[in-house]
């Protein structure tokens, strides 16, 4: 097929033989699901049924397929065999099948006949709100065999597939659709119990012990904690207001030196574009294209964390100024947002993590992981043999929230309902740091997207600089600090490389938790600490 033309007004024409012509569907959008679905083969989602994105997604034969990614897969990895167990649950869906086989319970032995949980009714989602009018959602445990529902107890309590059930799973798929469209055919959703435990399965699908993993300089704590162990080493990348610096990452990928480095070149590279924890920077558009031309130009995989992506913001317009009114249309909102690492991932060489920890629950223990579909098979048997999939609890749950009770335009109006809140957070926080912090001292730029802020303190003001460490300087604050009964985080428990000496001085402050009186007064008390440290 000749390469795509752009001929405007959204619209790509794709030259084609006379042998080749495709019906170019339009794209997904939340109006558009439920005819989908109604032209749809029926969903298969009995207990332990087999699944995948493929049942859920559009045909896209005019798109590229993903490279094959066999040369930088782990020998862990290499070396894994589906489930024969998990394999011959397919057979349970045979008619009239009897099941000797297999060691699935009989779902008489559930202690659990009915669940009923309340949850906001859509628009109206504050706590009081709730309260006062929330609709309840009743699970039983027969709903699938009565006709009430495709998901009940009996199905969702017993074991399960490493993809996640079909019936969260199929939600997933088309919200990946809605609102990402990946530009080759064959990725995948996997259902996973959330981010940490899917960053720790690609970590062993790729890497081997001493090899690098590419991060930005300061990294989610986390990430690095579950790397280390496994004898890997961390090989940091500069950061601007804006995120990761492409051309630091180039840099240091053309001069690798393996002999010097004692490892071969990295190819693995795990990034948080959208309020990147700790630094709360987001990667505009132009940003991640650069990235992502320097991925291809060095053959890596991305790791794209994402948990904050639905928390993108308008810009702090300063202490005292009126907020910016909130999108007022789902259009509105999906078009403000940062075109995501997967959007523009034409070779399949992006593995995204996504979650519910940041916008639901993080209890849930719920997220899923787009990937292309060789890599999700590996992932699946990884799944199969450890996490097996999220808590059956946790999936009907927010598959009837998400599914039956709010829909994917529901979900919508929550996202941008708590964009708006997060927003208010934020510029409490930022008037606080106005209002109270030395800025001879301390500054920062204002995040536009997630639940951090990155306080930079200029050390070079201490009057003790040149006879103390940075490190010491950093401890004395956060002593001051905690004495006066605020915590804060230091910037050095989010270095990547944790041998090497901090030069410059950096806290997290969250503004995810605390109430807004509370977040002021908070950063009353770091001020005071600051002066005290600093002697001003």
């Amino acid at each position: 097929m000749s390469p795509p033309t752009a001929v405007g007004n959204g619209i790509t024409v794709h030259g084609v033989t006379d042998t080749e012509t495709f019906t170019l569907p339009n794209s997904l959008t939340v109006a558009g699901v439920m005819a989908r679905r109604a032209k749809s083969a029926p969903l298969k989602a009995g207990v332990a049924a087999a699944t995948s994105s493929d049942q859920f997604k559009s045909k896209a034969p005019w798109k590229p397929l993903a490279k094959r990614w066999d040369h930088r897969l782990s020998t862990e990895s290499k070396a894994r065999k589906p489930s024969a167990l998990k394999n011959a649950a397919k057979y349970l869906a045979t008619p009239g099948m009897i099941s000797l086989g297999g060691g699935l319970p009989s779902s008489d032995y559930f202690p659990f006949h009915q669940m009923d949980i309340k949850v906001p009714a859509i628009g109206k989602f504050t706590e009081q709100e709730t309260a006062e009018s929330g609709e309840t959602m009743t699970i039983g445990k027969h709903d699938a065999t009565e006709g009430k529902s495709p998901f009940d107890l009996e199905i969702a309590l017993n074991y399960g597939q490493g993809t996640g059930s079909a019936q969260l799973l199929r939600w997933i798929t088309e919200h990946t659709e809605i609102l990402h469209d990946p530009p080759y055919q064959d990725w995948q959703c996997i259902v996973s119990v959330g981010s940490t435990s899917s960053l720790e399965i690609v970590f062993r699908m790729f890497l081997e012990r001493g090899d690098y993993l590419l991060t930005e300089e300061f990294a989610f704590s986390s990430a690095v904690e579950t790397a280390l162990p496994m004898g890997v080493k961390m090989a940091p990348v500069k950061l601007d207001e804006e995120g990761l610096i492409p051309e630091d990452l180039d840099t240091i990928l053309s001069n690798w030196d393996e002999k010097a480095r004692g490892a071969r070149k990295p190819f693995l590279l795990y990034i948080v574009p959208s309020g990147q924890n700790p630094t709360g920077a987001t990667q505009g558009t132009e940003r991640r294209k650069a990235v992502y031309a320097v991925a291809q130009k060095h053959d890596l995989i991305i790791i794209e964390d994402e948990p904050y992506y639905f928390l993108q913001m308008d810009a702090y317009k300063g202490l005292g100024t009126s907020p910016v009114p909130p999108p007022s249309t789902h259009d509105e909102f999906l078009q403000a947002l940062v075109p995501s690492f997967l959007k523009l991932d034409v070779d399949g060489r992006v593995i995204r993590l996504d979650s519910f920890s940041k916008v639901l629950a993080p209890g849930s223990r719920v997220g899923w992981v787009v990937l292309s579909q060789q890599l999700a098979e590996r992932m699946v048997r990884h799944n199969e043999v450890s996490v097996q999939n999220p808590a059956g609890f946790a999936q009907i749950i927010l598959f009837k929230l998400l599914d039956e009770q709010w829909g994917h335009g529901g979900y919508l109006d929550w996202l941008i309902h708590i964009r708006t809140e997060y927003t208010s957070r934020r510029n409490v926080l930022l008037d606080a740091c106005h209002k109270y912090l030395p800025e001879s001292i301390v500054s920062w730029a204002p995040p536009i997207a997630g639940m951090f802020l990155w306080l930079h303190v200029d050390g070079s003001k201490h009057p003790e600089f040149r006879k103390r460490s940075l490190h010491s300087i950093e401890q004395e604050i956060f002593q001051t600090a905690v004495e006066n009964k605020v915590l804060i985080s230091p910037g050095s428990w989010f270095c990547a490389d944790r041998n090497v000496e901090i030069n410059q001085l950096f806290f997290r402050a969250t503004f995810a938790a605390a109430q807004a009186d509370a977040m002021a007064e908070a950063i009353k008390r770091f001020g005071a600490a600051i002066t005290q440290v600093f002697k001003l």
